[in-house]
């Protein structure tokens, strides 16, 4: 079964392999200007690592999490850059502790995958861990996202999301909303919030 399992994760990324980084994590990236010395990065629900890449090749350090072992597997896999810093961590993203001296936290489209006490108590932990110009980038989901109802999610409306973010620089707001095919190619609608905000 584990096998099975791991086969069909490992059929997803190869579907993936090739796409490029996600454009809310490019906008915080430029955002920051050089990469800041020592610069460290989580990225929480890392996949098999198309943001990572792009931030370990501007010479971020970062700790990619993810709760798929073979996520990181296929991550380790790829042609990553030499003299890299990359930390894996199999785990729930909303479970694992932020480090210390964090400047970003990119979570591409995983967020919302978490109940939505676990998601006020993430957002929470996010905010108190990122230091003064820190940066989140990722996406949140909204209520008219064909996914709605599905047990274990957060969705919020439009409201909801510029209120969790009060307090931030809100760099990047862009609210999406369309029809489309998910990589396993199922027929989804998506309603979604991209989001760069700085501390």
């Amino acid at each position: 079964m584990t096998e099975d399992k791991s086969a069909s994760w490992s059929a997803y990324y190869r579907k993936l392999r090739d796409r490029p980084p996600r454009r809310t994590l490019l906008a915080a990236l430029d955002a920051f200007g050089a990469t800041p010395l020592k610069a460290l990065a989580v990225d929480l629900g890392c996949g098999d690592g198309r943001d990572v890449i792009e931030m370990l090749r501007r010479r971020w350090r970062v700790v990619a999490v993810d709760s798929e072992p073979e996520a990181l597997r296929q991550l380790q896999a790829r042609a990553l850059p030499e003299g890299i810093e990359l930390t894996p961590i199999v785990a729930r993203f909303e479970e694992v502790p932020l480090p210390l001296g964090i400047s970003l936290v990119n979570s591409s489209f995983a967020m919302p995958l978490c109940e939505p006490d676990a998601f006020r108590r993430l957002w929470s932990r996010i905010r108190e861990a990122l230091p003064a110009g820190g940066r989140f980038s990722g996406q949140w989901y909204g209520p008219r996202d064909s996914w709605l109802g599905r047990p274990g999610m957060t969705f919020v409306a439009r409201d909801e999301a510029l209120a969790l973010l009060q307090g931030l620089t809100v760099e990047m707001f862009e609210e999406e909303e369309a029809g489309g095919v998910t990589p396993r190619g199922n027929a989804k609608h998506w309603h979604i919030f991209h989001i760069v905000a700085r501390k």
